[in-house]
Order: C-alpha cells, then sequence, then structure tokens
C-alpha cells in the first residue's frame, strides 16, 4: 500500500504484482472515462487546519495552502498539520529552507487552547492538545486507507506501507499501526518520489476489445484474440517511437462477471501461457468469493472485455547484496527526539525510535516500538518490534468527541462499501440507491453514511417501531418493508441487527436499507400507479427473522418473496442484494464490537451520547435567530392534495411542527408515514445547522410533530397489507412536497424540481426502475444547480451504454432542458430532457410531480417550468401523458420526458 503526503492532500494506491487500473475517475464531480491508475485522494496533508469548532476538535478538510500557510510561516496563517509536528518537535526548524517562526506556531496553539477553556472551562496541556490534533490526522487518513481496502475486498494487515511525499515519512508508521501493519518502507526520495517515478516509468499502451459473450463460447479464441491485442499494442508503442517493446510480459486482463451483472471482476493472465477453461472459472469464482463473501450457483459467466498492456521494456534492475547489520552509535543531535542525517548512514546500520530522519526532501519519524535499518539502496525498512497502545490517553472531550465521531463515521461507510461492493443489482451497485447507518442503545439514529435523506431520517423510527414488535437478541437480523413498522415504501428493504458484547450486553444496532428495482406488484418495478392498497404494490414483509440465533431462515423469507399476491419477479436479484445487505450488517457488528474491545462499553455510549448532544446544541444554536417567530407554509400536489405546516417554539424550549389542515389519506399511493415526515424535518434541520455533523436523531431533542390522524401524512396501518393503503408515492414524492413546504416556511431556498421523475418499465420477465434529475431552487446569493438529484433523493442515473445493453430500449436523447429554471436575482435550475425509444412491447409506469402546480419562486423571484411527458407513436400521433400513470408502450414508440426546473430567488 503506498501512502503519499503532501501539504494539501494525500495519495493511496496499492501494488500487488501490478498497479490497479481504473477506467472511470471521479475528479470534483466530473466522471473522466480515461485509464488512469487507482490512486485515492484523501484531503488531508501537512497544511489541513486544525481548530475548534465550539464541541470538538477539528482537522481539515480546509487547508492553509503556500499562502498563507501554516502558522510557523508567520503570516498570519492559522494552526495546521505542518505546525503540530513542528510543536511535537518532529522537524528541524533548519532544514525548512525559509525562516520558520515556532513562536506563532505556539501562538495560534494557545489561541485555540483558549477557545475550549472558554467554551467548557477545561483547560487542555499543549502537548494532550497537539497529540490530539495529530491522532485526529491519523485516523482520518488510516480510515480513508481502510475504506479503500474493504471497497476493494484486501486487507491492509496483508501489505507494507510504503510512505512517502514530503510530511508522509512523520506520520507513516503512526497509520500502520492503527492499520496493523507491520513494516513501513521510507525511500531515500521519498520528498521527489512523485517525480523521479514520473521518470522512471515506461511507456504504455492499453488496447481493448469489448466482447459481451459467454466464456464457454470465446474460450478456444480467448488466446488469439489477446494475441492480436497485443500486436495492436505493440504497433502503437512502435508508432509512439519506442524501439524496445516488452511483448513477452504484456499483461492480458479479462473482465468477467456473472451474466445480468453489472460490475466485473478483474483476472490476469499472461498472453504467452494459455489457461484452461477450468483454470480462469477457478480464478474467478475465488476473486469472487473473496470480493462477495459467496459464490451463485448456476450463472453462466459472461466476457464483458479483454484488455492488453504493452510495455517498452525497462531497464534490467541490479540486484544489491543484503549488507550486514550494525547499530548506529549516537544520533547527530538531541532535541526531544534523538535526530539522524540520512545521508551519513550505511547500508545495515539499524536505528530504535523515538527518532527523527532528516533528509534533503523530507523528514520521517520513527516511533517509539519500531526500527529502522538502512538497505543497500539507501532506502528505510522500518519493522514495528514491540507492540504498544498509540492511542492517545485523551482526558479532553474536545478530543476524544471528535476521534469517536470520526469512528463512528467510518463504521457506518465501511458498511456502505461493504453494500455497494457485494450487492448484485444494477439498482444498489450503480444507482447507490441504499442507505447504511448505526443506533445507539435506543435505536436512536446515530451516524449515517452520505447515502438517500429519505431512508436516514426513518432507519431509527423503523428500528424502534420494529422492536416493539419483535425481540432482536444476539445472533438475530430483522428483515421489513413494512410502513407501519417504519418502511419507507415495499421496494425499501430494511436489515435490522442487534450489536452485542461477548457478555451479552447491547451496544447498539446496525441497519441498512436498500431499493430492490423489482418485488412484485400489479405492475413490473413494483410501483403501480393505480394502486389503492398496499398488497397491489408488492411483497410485503412484517418484521420477520432473516437470522434467528445465527440460523439463516431462507426458506421463511423466499416462502415471503414468492408465495405473496403478487410475488416479485426477480428472487434470484433480491436474494443477492439481501446477501449484500446481510454482510454490509455484519461489518458495522463486528467494527463495533472491536471499538467497545480496545475503550470500553461505558465509554462507547458515552460517546455515543455526546454525539447526540453536540447535534441537539448546534441546532439551539442555529435556531436562535428564529426563536419566537411562528412559520406557515402550504404546498400542494398536482391533484389538489395539501400540506399544511406550521412552525413554532413551544415552552419547553423546542420546536413544534404542526400539520393541522393537511388533506386526508389518499385515494391511491400518495401516502407518506411517520418515518417519512421524520426524514423530511431532519434533512431540513439539518440545512439550518448548516455544519459539519454527522445527520443523527439529536437534532429530534425536543422537537414535537403534531400529524392529523388518517390525513396523507398520518394514514392508519395495520398488520393486513389489504387494510392498509397504498405508499410507494408517499416515499418519493410526497417526501420532495414536504421538504419543499418546510423549506417555503423558513424561506431559506426557492422550490426545487419537487420530484423523484419516477421511470419504470418492464414486462412479466423483468423491471427496470429510474429517478431522474431536474433543476434546484435558487437562493439568497447562489443559484439553483441544473440537472441534479436533490433533497430526498441522492442517486446516480444508470449508464447509457448499461442501459441499452441490458433492457430494450434506446437512449435518444439525454440533456440539459434550457430555460426551464425560473428568472430571478439568483436564477433557478434547469431540468432535464430523457428521450427513450423502447424496442420491444412494454408497460412503462409514470408517478411524478410538478406537471401541474410550478415550482414556487421565492422573494420575487419566478417560477420553475412544470415538467411534461410526451409520447409519440411508431405512427407519428403523440401524446401529452398524466403525471401519474401507466400505459401500454409498442416497438419503435418513443417517451421524451422533461424534468421541472428550480424556482428563481430575489427579483
Amino acid at each position: 500500500l503506498t501512502f503519499d503526503m503532501g501539504g494539501t492532500s494525500t495519495d493511496t494506491a496499492r501494488f500487488d504484482g501490478k498497479l490497479d487500473l481504473e477506467f472511470i475517475t471521479k475528479i470534483e464531480g466530473i466522471e473522466l472515462h480515461n485509464p488512469t491508475l487507482a490512486i485515492e485522494t484523501v484531503a488531508a496533508g501537512g497544511g489541513s487546519i486544525c481548530g475548534f469548532d465550539g464541541h470538538q476538535l477539528r482537522v481539515g478538510p480546509e487547508s492553509a495552502g503556500a499562502y498563507p500557510g501554516p502558522a510557523c510561516y508567520g503570516a498570519g496563517g492559522p494552526l495546521t498539520i505542518t505546525d503540530v509536528n513542528l510543536l511535537l518537535g518532529k522537524l528541524d526548524t533548519s532544514r525548512f529552507g525559509i525562516p520558520v517562526r515556532l513562536d506563532k506556531a505556539k501562538e495560534a496553539l494557545q489561541a485555540i487552547q483558549h477557545q475550549i477553556f472558554t467554551k467548557n472551562q477545561q483547560l487542555i496541556s499543549e502537548e494532550e492538545l497537539l497529540r490530539g490534533f495529530e491522532q485526529i490526522a491519523n485516523e482520518k487518513m488510516a480510515e480513508a486507507i481502510r475504506r479503500i481496502s474493504v471497497a476493494k475486498g484486501f486487507s491492509p494487515k496483508e501489505y507494507p506501507l510504503l510512505t512517502f511525499g514530503g510530511a508522509g515519512g512523520l506520520h507513516g508508521c503512526q497509520l500502520a499501526e492503527i492499520l496493523g501493519i507491520s513494516t513501513v518502507i521510507l525511500p531515500y526520495d521519498a520528498g521527489l518520489l512523485s517525480a523521479y517515478g514520473m521518470g522512471q516509468a515506461s511507456a504504455q499502451r492499453i488496447v481493448t476489445q469489448q466482447v459481451l459473450l459467454p466464456l464457454t463460447e470465446i474460450n478456444e479464441s480467448l488466446f488469439t484474440r489477446l494475441t492480436h491485442l497485443t500486436e495492436q499494442g505493440t504497433q502503437l508503442l512502435q508508432q509512439d517511437g519506442t524501439e524496445l517493446v516488452d511483448k513477452e510480459n504484456a499483461l492480458a486482463l479479462l473482465y468477467l462477471r456473472f451474466k445480468g451483472q453489472e460490475s466485473t471482476i478483474e483476472v490476469a493472465v499472461t498472453v504467452q501461457k494459455a489457461l484452461t477453461l477450468g483454470e480462469i472459472e477457478g480464478h474467478f469464482y475465488d476473486k469472487y468469493r473473496r470480493l462477495f463473501g459467496y459464490c451463485p450457483n448456476n450463472l453462466t459467466i459472461e466476457v464483458e472485455s479483454l484488455k492488453v498492456v504493452v510495455s517498452e521494456k525497462a531497464p534490467r534492475q541490479v540486484q544489491t547484496e543484503t549488507a550486514h547489520l550494525q547499530q548506529l552509535a549516537s544520533p547527530i543531535h538531541q532535541a526531544k527526539y534523538p535526530a539522524y542525517d540520512w545521508n551519513q548512514l550505511n547500508p545495515g546500520d539499524y536505528f530504535s525510535g523515538p527518532a527523527v530522519l532528516l533528509n534533503t526532501t523530507s523528514t520521517s519519524f520513527i516511533p517509539e516500538g519500531w526500527q529502522a535499518v538502512i538497505t543497500p539502496t539507501a532506502d528505510v525498512v522500518v519493522t514495528l518490534v514491540e507492540q504498544r497502545n498509540s492511542a492517545v490517553n485523551a482526558q479532553s472531550e474536545a478530543i476524544e468527541l471528535e476521534l469517536f465521531t470520526n469512528r463512528f463515521m467510518a463504521i457506518a461507510e465501511e458498511m456502505g462499501a461493504q453494500l455497494q461492493r457485494t450487492a448484485f443489482s444494477v439498482n444498489v451497485k450503480e444507482r447507490l440507491d441504499f442507505s447504511c447507518a448505526l443506533l445507539d442503545a435506543d435505536a436512536e439514529l446515530l451516524v449515517n453514511a452520505p447515502h438517500i435523506p429519505v431512508h436516514l431520517g426513518s432507519l431509527g423510527v423503523c428500528a424502534r417501531l420494529v422492536r416493539e414488535k419483535i425481540n432482536i437478541g444476539v445472533g438475530d437480523v430483522i428483515i421489513t418493508n413494512h410502513p407501519k413498522y417504519g418502511g419507507s415504501h415495499l421496494p425499501d428493504v430494511t436489515l435490522l441487527s442487534g450489536i452485542f458484547t461477548p457478555a451479552g450486553e447491547l451496544i447498539g444496532y446496525a441497519i441498512n436499507r436498500a431499493h430492490h428495482a423489482e418485488i412484485g406488484g400489479k405492475t413490473p418495478g413494483s410501483m403501480p400507479p393505480d394502486a389503492t392498497s398496499l398488497v397491489e404494490e408488492g411483497v410485503v414483509l412484517l418484521p420477520t427473522y432473516l437470522a434467528k440465533n445465527g440460523e439463516m431462515q431462507w426458506d421463511t423469507v423466499t416462502e415471503l418473496f414468492t408465495n405473496a399476491p403478487y410475488p416479485t419477479r426477480a428472487l434470484t436479484e433480491n436474494i443477492a442484494d439481501i446477501n449484500a445487505a446481510l454482510a454490509s450488517l455484519r461489518s458495522g457488528e463486528l467494527a463495533l464490537q472491536q471499538l467497545v474491545e480496545q475503550h470500553g462499553l461505558a465509554k462507547v455510549h458515552r460517546y455515543m451520547k455526546l454525539l447526540k448532544s453536540n447535534a441537539f446544541e448546534a441546532l439551539q444554536h442555529a435556531f436562535l435567530p428564529y426563536k419566537n417567530r411562528v412559520f406557515e407554509a402550504s404546498e400542494s400536489l398536482d391533484d389538489g392534495h395539501n400540506i399544511q405546516v406550521s412552525i413554532q417554539p413551544n415552552a419547553a424550549g423546542g420546536i413544534v411542527f404542526d400539520f393541522t389542515g393537511t388533506s386526508d389519506c389518499h385515494p391511491n399511493n400518495l401516502n407518506a408515514n411517520i418515518s417519512i415526515i421524520y426524514s423530511a424535518i431532519l434533512y431540513v434541520l439539518r440545512l439550518l445547522v448548516n455544519k459539519n455533523i454527522p445527520l443523527n436523531e439529536g437534532l429530534m431533542q425536543g422537537v414535537e410533530v403534531r400529524l392529523p390522524e388518517n390525513s396523507f401524512l398520518h394514514p392508519i396501518f395495520s398488520d393486513e397489507a389489504t387494510e392498509c393503503p397504498a405508499v410507494v408515492g408517499g416515499n418519493t414524492e410526497v417526501s420532495q412536497r414536504l421538504v419543499d413546504t418546510l423549506l417555503k416556511a423558513f424561506e431559506l431556498s426557492a422550490c426545487s424540481q419537487g420530484t423523484m421523475n419516477n421511470f419504470l418499465f418492464g414486462n412479466s420477465a423483468f423491471g427496470y426502475y429510474e429517478t431522474i434529475c431536474g433543476g434546484t431552487g435558487a437562493s439568497q446569493g447562489a443559484d439553483g444547480r441544473s440537472a441534479v438529484h436533490q433533497h430526498m433523493t441522492n442517486t446516480r442515473i444508470t449508464d447509457p451504454e448499461e442501459l441499452e445493453r441490458r433492457y430494450p430500449v434506446r437512449l435518444k436523447n439525454f440533456a440539459i432542458r434550457a430555460h426551464s429554471g425560473g428568472e430571478g436575482r439568483w436564477k433557478g435550475g434547469d431540468g432535464i430532457i430523457r428521450e427513450v425509444a423502447f424496442l420491444a412491447p412494454l408497460r412503462v409506469t409514470l408517478i411524478t410531480q410538478h406537471r401541474v402546480v410550478p415550482p414556487y419562486g421565492l422573494a420575487g423571484g419566478q417560477n420553475g417550468k412544470v415538467g411534461q411527458q410526451t409520447l409519440t407513436r411508431t405512427n407519428g400521433t403523440q401524446e401529452v401523458l398524466a403525471g401519474i400513470c401507466s400505459i401500454e408502450v409498442d416497438t419503435g414508440d418513443t417517451l421524451c420526458i422533461e424534468t421541472p426546473g428550480g424556482g428563481g430567488y430575489g427579483d
């Protein structure tokens, strides 16, 4: 594993006999479809700003940059990680090349000391404060490496850590201890290694051939194809002026997957040595099990593509002899730590930490318990020789709160990475329509990965309702989607498990929710627009044991999916995604248990409570400008159903959200439940706080929600699905319109597109589902954004190539709908145009809003344009469809969906 830490960011990558390649790279939200080395960047570097936000210490993501730079530069900059390392004695001021002001760094540190004392009357020593900042930075960087490892299915413990960059050596050994790595490599040219490597790198050409055929069909021609690609790559290199091409060692990459699956698994072979079909299948199955934790039976292996990497012949590496070890007599000087000059060391010299290793372009720190050895190439290999507790013995709540916040967040994010990696369906793996969270022992939302807002606020509500219905013990996993028990709508399947200590004490809960694109119902895609009862929308899962005392209950769950009045059309995909969700829960369970093992249950529970208290205090502070005011707003759905809200402080200092005046239960599927209401309120309160805190139910402390019974925001549910109203549009559409109404009351922004533009098509064999982006509302000082998902949805849209390959459709147009955003001083964002041609007879379903009522402008801004969908038949006739409808289409018919623009702000 490589760890490159510079001034503003840290880069990490993996080398396992070869460098990992990526063919889609995301930079600042823009996807680049070019081959690159798989390098992950973290916003942490020597210039990362260290501070106190009133509750806890913070490190980054902001950077001091080159100017004003760290406080020690003397240009008025803030305290940074560079200053922390300087004050800890890990840097030599004479090696900077510019004047360094130790006094300025100390002044910046003392200013933070004073802030903390002013806030909570706690005086933290300079040493503890410095160690706190150091550990926060180290844990953040280590967690980034761990999360990447989880996403790719390997353990960091299996690798040494190659540490470079100007600041890498100062943190490498400490990161290694956190990750369980026992060997760290420090290159001699660490500060210049990236530049040196670019100069040494051989020219390469990557040649690709798309295949999309079963492996058995191309097995006999496979190595003929690879040889042909190798020749193509060789010719391209020679055209570039490369004289010596290493054809013999050309790397061939097979991208394999099970037919019907989106993501591929890379299997490396050599062009010169043909493998048998069985050997290739064996490599694929082994990697699949390692990545996903299981391997489906009787599925066809498909070759998605072939790639061959042909390289220039590299200079021959001279093998060096192992040096004789000899301990150094003494360092060049002794300050806080012994310091050694790298240029005065000889192969075989070794020394033990704590010590500082100085070089022209970098400085390294060898902690206590580590031993450094000089290699014949003048590099340094550092080995952990004495295990020790590297954690700071922090007494400060401000330090510990930030550390535990990051630790809890890391667990939730690892759960999300695990679920995405192991999922089978496009909807989960590619569209990212899922959410993962940790709950505390009271089943209240503690932290979440940054997933789908409409899911997240409802997860705690769901868990509390479920545990009233069914006991959750050690080894139990509950599955449900029922709205009576906090389910958002039937396609969103929730898994919940308790997390316990070995003694059986409850620590908290792991929970996730993933959207299944097909779970039965009257129409393919499980979102029938004309449903009047819950049973018509698909398979209904009352809280049921997926696992009981550690024993899986697959037969019971499978029967629920197949013996419903409207059973699923995609059982294999359902079970595969449930397996992925199960692996995600177990990832969270193990990580939280390890945290308790390391720190103790009482301490973990204490910081769970403090994390929620911090959120509550942040909300109280954010709400100060709104005290003694009453906020009211109303918004109508396209069919006239009205949302009415009044928001005001109560006598106890809390906030009352009163929805009296809201319309009665909806006759079709636009019914929400309490979990969706909580999600919308929690989301808007998080916007009001406008601070970098985890979304958690501390924000709901003191919040009172008043809902008129049997309104379409609070319908009556029972265990019997035939007696329950339909809800599928309540989750997607009412949630969006509810957020619009709350934002209108607080006058935070103009209305966004206010819909998820649900688009579904299918037949008796399959169902496809997507939500479509639109324009966001403008706000004071900011235009709305065009062509994005917003508020309660946070999903991707399926890639055009994948959409057309897997389904009988052709994407004819996907473009921004110019001038659909409302005018104003700040303009609303534009919606989009998405035009699809159908290549087979299908049933199409649309569930949308803002086709009649336009997205409102604010403070004099103009409304955004309403959306529209037009069906063009093969004979040329056109029909403008209703916002909620289900129709039959024929081969050659075309549907054009135009999504709403956001409202403008200001005149």
